[in-house]
């Protein structure tokens, strides 16, 4: 008998994927409701005074870095454990996940990163700017729910049971 994964990791995984899972339906939410508006630099201007504009804009860019976070600090390095490895800098994560095809370029995920901090720090600050930040970070969504797809896709293949 030969082993698929290493059975001691099975259930922190799981438990990481089944948060992973929730955080990527609340960010879906907010990403299809945000990115139903046509945003542009008027737009952005009217955040000023667009209470609640600006809520969904925040509640966007929380949930964004909190999946991201998620995702680098925490499941992929707990698949990898699963896996036998166990990578130590974010990096080495990152290079596992891409290397495992969890991630399509790790250099994305790293740019995900940088658009994060951008809608944080530059808020408001440059109109355009910031603008170019958010409709890149909504793409940038479409990537985080990839990789949780393709890790609850891993876990079904190793016969993991998956809370649904």
């Amino acid at each position: 008998m030969s082993l698929r994964y290493l059975p001691e990791h099975a259930e922190t995984a799981l438990l990481a994927l089944e948060l992973a899972r929730h955080e990527a339906a609340h960010l879906r939410y907010t990403h299809s409701t945000l990115f139903a508006q046509t945003i542009d630099t008027t737009w952005v201007q009217q955040l000023h005074e667009r209470d609640d504009l600006a809520e969904k804009v925040d509640a966007f860019v929380s949930r964004f870095g909190r999946l991201q976070d998620h995702l680098g600090e925490k499941l992929i390095p707990r698949f990898a454990a699963l896996l036998g490895e166990s990578p130590k800098s974010m990096l080495d994560v990152l290079a596992y996940a891409e290397k495992m095809q969890w991630i399509d370029k790790a250099e994305d995920f790293i740019g995900a990163r940088k658009l994060r901090n951008l809608l944080v720090h530059e808020y408001m600050s440059d109109a355009q700017l910031f603008m170019q930040a958010l409709l890149a970070a909504g793409q940038a969504a479409e990537m985080l729910f990839g990789t949780v797809a393709k890790l609850e896709a891993q876990a079904t293949a190793l016969g993991l049971q998956i809370n649904t």
